[in-house]
């Protein structure tokens, strides 16, 4: 199954609308994206909760890390960077993170507010190696940006 995703940008746009709750924002993405394609294994965010660290948000799927500090792991290098991490194979990312055994790839997102600060990082982990494209990941970017209020192009 192969995600349509303006689709599914459709039906976050009709259930978010109106909604400036981040944790309200992140609950039901998490929701609808991990639900739109068997490659993702676990979805969720980890919002920055101090200067530095991240602590786990909503997500679906098995029990994720609690805190990830910017230092470590593929959602550490998406926050530090502000810039998209692809994963083929996560036993190859020196420095990964095995908050599951299952997870063989992953595809981690920087959130940014209106103000275009990040806020946090989509994380979607997949039981399949080399499982998420550079098309997923701009799909993915532009609804977390029309979601969260941040224009890419500022």
């Amino acid at each position: 199954m192969t995600v349509d995703y303006e689709m599914l940008a459709q039906t976050l746009r009709a259930l978010t609308e109106g909604e400036t709750d981040q944790v309200a924002l992140m609950a039901t993405l998490a929701c609808e994206i991990h639900h739109s394609d068997a490659r993702f294994d676990w979805t969720g965010f980890y919002r920055v909760t101090e200067p530095g660290l991240m602590k786990i948000g909503p997500y679906q799927g098995g029990h994720g890390c609690l805190v990830i500090p910017f230092s470590r792991g593929v959602c550490g290098a998406a926050a530090r960077t502000a810039q998209t991490q692809i994963v083929a194979d996560v036993e190859a990312f020196e420095g990964h993170i095995a908050c599951s055994s299952s997870t063989r790839s992953e595809l981690v997102i920087p959130v940014r507010d209106a103000t275009g600060l990040v806020i946090g990082v989509l994380d979607i982990d997949s039981d399949r190696p080399n499982a998420f494209t550079t098309a997923d990941a701009r799909a993915l970017e532009a609804i977390l940006a029309e979601i969260f209020g941040h224009d890419p192009a500022t």
